[in-house]
């Protein structure tokens, strides 16, 4: 569900120096320079004159059996510099490619050794050059395995993997719903790695039916735990790559009851630092553990009366400084989501930043000059921008953004803070992708600029009679005439996992539309109401705990009711859309209200919370062993017989994320109640809906013929 779908084809349809700028850079190993992929080429730039070097041709990377040269997915330099791995085949697991094959390029011999040779082709994930550079751990099938470079002998280090058994990765929930991939750590010394064992034995099959490819229908069995249902048992353990033998480490509590959603190695190589969350994820425990022994020592504790979120400083774990005497971490105990240093033991506590103002993401810390490097809005909260601060929590917050670019800010820093590719854009689709040093933020190489403002993005703000203000956009028809009325179309997702409000360019509009939506006389709108992830307070954010169906859709009808009073809307034609959680919104805005609403198109929805999986709903609604009373309510099912408008409903059958079963009960309970509608299922595709030559044009197709035909547009 959530951001999967909104983020995807914002990333494909925004414009490229958004997600230029966003995607990590590989700096070299003294932070003066980074090396990029350039038609097959390795290739190092010098910074701040950008001096350009040719580290490995495509040539290089041709194996010596033949074929035609690596297709460079990803690389990794080692600390010296002298060998390159090359990460190449890649293949899905269930969102990202994350298993391909990997080839180990030294420069000194210009040779290419393939790495884990003899495996299934496509298999090898997260291989990791030791720190010595003598061996590469990587996970295959379930199980961890080392490497050595010289001999090219691979032992096992785990022989228990299984398709349930998880060594060095992770299932499915944990994937989607923490972020979780790269399963495994080298220790400092390289003489240990560290490692997740997930237990997924105990979770039971979802059943996809694919009824197209062959003669008779098949099913592909998921492992999924339902909201509810007993997630999968998880495990750390710290394998000695000489001796072979695993020492599990001893964290309290019951390991089916909990999650460690983060685990880091500190930096002298004595301790292992886990973090645990219990099942409703609203108490996080921090434990400092020993490696040889397994003993694990609690150095921290921390509740909320809703959830608490996996937010991490660096690299999937947390930033230490002070030599590895303190770390960072960010936490939302005062009400806003703040930067905090922490002594190693957990006793002393230094809050960095202060104010009524929440940090959207740590960008760099700059340890020598003593600042911290952060993204925050404090005046606005559709955008972003640069902010620094004293490590030492005496310091004021000092805008490093130019401050005549009002917008979106985003970063890619070097390790040491001196340098940063930079992008600013807004919804005026102004633009700037350049190259600066810092802290002055001077502009050392602009790659390209737009100074002038185009297009007809409106940013809005609508208060409701809760008095609740939402931030919002809207583009109006072309042309328009503010004496005749125009139907109203509304994009939602509304759920915490996503906001639909940026003031950035490209963000806003109707994707979905096949032609010239404002051309074709449509107000667009979306608004973010309260429970959306934006920096506007804790209260703010977590407003909707067990409330998701219930307060994010009276928002949106509040502020709904206030745009009908607009003398250029036409209340007859008013129209809802949304994908995943957005169709889950679109379908309780149209069931709810339908005194407003009149035409819902209702994307991959999940139209009962029971169905969903258990680390996304009990995290924002609780356990419903416990309470299922707000599933209930929130759940657009519920209200199904109240449909009175137009509703498109659109699902794949190949959903592995949010199950096509939800719609089918969904189309049971319309049937009963007597409720026309219309559907339509793409077989086998997922949530996504993307896979099949015509997939993508097809469904804009039906999206723009059901809007034209059940809200049409131009003003009366």
């Amino acid at each position: 569900m959530k951001k999967l779908t909104y983020l995807f084809f914002c990333l494909i349809l925004n414009l490229f120096f958004i997600t230029a700028s966003a995607q990590k850079l590989k700096w070299t190993s003294d932070n003066s320079g980074y090396y990029t992929v350039e038609k097959g080429e390795i290739i190092k730039y010098q910074l701040p004159d950008f001096t350009r070097t040719t580290i490995i041709e495509a040539t290089q990377l041709t194996p010596k059996q033949g074929g035609k040269s690596l297709e460079i997915k990803d690389f990794e330099f080692s600390q010296n510099e002298k060998l390159i791995l090359i990460y190449t085949n890649s293949k899905k697991v269930w969102r990202q490619e994350t298993r391909g094959d990997y080839w180990l390029f030294t420069r000194a011999t210009n040779e290419l050794l393939q790495i884990g040779k003899g495996k299934p082709a496509s298999s090898l994930m997260f291989a990791k050059l030791a720190p010595d550079n003598n061996s590469i751990v990587y996970v295959s099938k379930h199980n961890l395995y080392v490497e050595d470079i010289n001999s090219g002998k691979i032992t096992p280090l785990t022989v228990d993997g299984t398709d349930r058994l998880i060594n060095g990765t992770f299932d499915w929930a944990y994937e989607e719903e923490f972020n979780c991939r790269d399963g495994f750590r080298w220790s400092p010394d390289g003489k240990n790695i560290a490692f997740w064992q997930i237990d997924a034995t105990k979770i039971k099959n979802f059943l996809l039916i694919n009824n197209t490819d062959s003669l008779y229908s098949y099913t592909i069995p998921i492992e999924y735990p339902k909201v509810g249902e007993d997630p999968s048992a998880c495990k750390v353990g710290v394998v000695n790559i000489s001796t072979l033998q695993t020492t599990w480490i001893n964290i309290p509590g019951d390991s089916k009851q909990h999650y460690i959603p983060l685990m880091q190695w500190i930096p002298d190589g004595s301790s292992i630092m886990v973090e645990q969350l219990n099942r409703k994820q609203n108490e996080a425990k921090l434990f400092l553990c020993d490696p040889k022994n397994g003993e694990a020592k609690q150095i921290y504790d921390k509740k909320n009366n809703s959830w608490i979120d996996v937010v991490t400083t660096e690299n999937n774990g947390w930033k230490w400084i002070n030599n590895g005497k303190e770390f960072l971490s960010i936490s939302e105990k005062d009400g806003w989501r703040h930067l905090y240093r922490t002594s190693k033991n957990g006793t002393v506590e230094i809050l960095i930043t202060k104010g009524k103002y929440d940090i959207i993401n740590l960008e760099s810390i700059d340890e020598k000059n003593g600042y911290a490097y952060f993204l925050a809005s404090p005046e606005n909260a559709t955008q972003q921008y640069l902010y620094k601060t004293l490590l030492n929590g005496k310091g004021k917050l000092i805008k490093v953004s130019p401050s005549d670019e009002i917008g979106t800010h985003k970063y890619s820093f070097s390790i040491d803070a001196k340098y940063a590719k930079h992008s600013f854009s807004n919804h005026k689709n102004l633009h700037v992708l350049e190259w600066v040093s810092l802290p002055n933020h001077k502009t050392i190489k602009e790659i390209s600029s737009n100074k002038n403002p185009s297009g007809n993005v409106e940013m809005i703000q609508i208060t409701t009679s809760d008095n609740i203000t939402l931030d919002g956009w809207m583009i109006k028809p072309t042309p328009f005439d503010e004496t005749k009325k125009y139907p109203v179309l509304f994009y939602v997702y509304t759920e915490p996992a996503s906001a639909t409000v940026k003031d950035a360019a490209g963000n806003a509009g109707t994707f979905l539309y096949n032609g010239d939506i404002a051309a074709d006389g449509y107000i667009q709108i979306s608004l973010d109401g309260r429970g959306t992830p934006v920096p506007k307070g804790t209260a703010w954010r977590k407003a909707i705990y067990q409330n998701i169906g219930i307060l994010n859709i009276r928002d949106q009808a509040m502020a709904a009711k206030e745009i009908l009073k607009w003398p250029f809307v036409d209340s007859d034609r008013i129209a809802v859309w949304g994908w995943s959680g957005g169709g889950s919104t679109t379908l309780n805005l149209l069931f709810q209200y339908p005194e407003i609403y009149k035409t819902g198109i209702a994307i991959a929805s999940v139209p009962n919370q029971l169905l969903y999986d258990n680390i996304y709903q009990e995290r924002y609604m609780g356990l419903p062993q416990e309470n299922k009373e707000p599933f209930i309510k929130g759940s657009p099912i519920t209200y199904a017989n109240k449909l009175q408008g137009n509703l498109l409903l659109i699902h794949g059958t190949g959903d592995d994320n949010v199950h096509y079963q939800g719609a089918e009960m969904l189309i049971n309970e319309l049937v009963k109640n007597g409720k026309p509608f219309q559907m339509m299922s793409y077989p086998n595709r997922t949530h996504s809906i993307n896979e099949g030559v015509g997939t993508s044009a097809h469904l804009s197709q039906l999206f723009t013929k059901y809007l034209r035909e059940h809200c049409p547009g131009g003003g009366r």
